[in-house]
């Protein structure tokens, strides 16, 4: 058992017990090799703002450009985002913005990065950076960004058409 533990995916190895810090969690996850999506991907993409922020949004994974250039929101949804923060009057500087999945998962079609939904196995490889990042962050409210990040902050059965 212990051995099937050891070869089973996730990233709680790759965690320094030490890190008190974002910046330590960040600059750990560099190095995971938690699931298989660090082969294709151009990095990992770890969750950037306040650390004391009240207000953390959760997406699903980072898409090409959040890849390219390793920041999460950068992209399209990162623009949508930005008018919905402001609409809501909220401070951008204030906030948190973090993905469920620290790599982005495509298929290449010619020479474009096809989005692909993240499965399960690698929800539940990268939720022990999620875990880390929300122990030290500790916000009063998080705003899931689609069925993804509810099923990773949720559980699996979360399905928004039922809750």
């Amino acid at each position: 058992m212990a051995e099937q533990t050891a070869n089973a995916p996730g990233a709680q190895r790759f965690i320094p017990p030490e890190a008190d810090t974002i910046d330590e969690l960040r600059a750990a996850a560099t190095g995971c090799r938690g699931c298989e999506l660090y082969r294709d991907a151009s990095q990992t993409v770890f969750g950037r703002g306040d650390e004391s922020a009240r207000v953390v949004f959760v997406g699903e994974q980072p898409g090409d450009m959040e890849d390219q250039k390793g920041l999460p929101f950068v992209g399209p949804a990162g623009r949508l985002l930005r008018r919905a923060v402001d609409d809501a009057g909220l401070d951008p500087g204030s906030i948190y913005l973090t993905n469920t999945v620290k790599h982005f998962r495509f298929s290449l079609r010619g020479k474009r990065r096809i989005h692909q939904t993240p499965d399960q196995v690698h929800i539940t490889a990268c939720r022990p950076w999620l875990v880390a990042e929300f122990a030290r962050l500790r916000p009063e409210v998080v705003v899931a960004l689609g069925a993804t990040a509810a099923k990773a902050l949720l559980g699996p059965a979360f399905r928004v058409t039922r809750q």
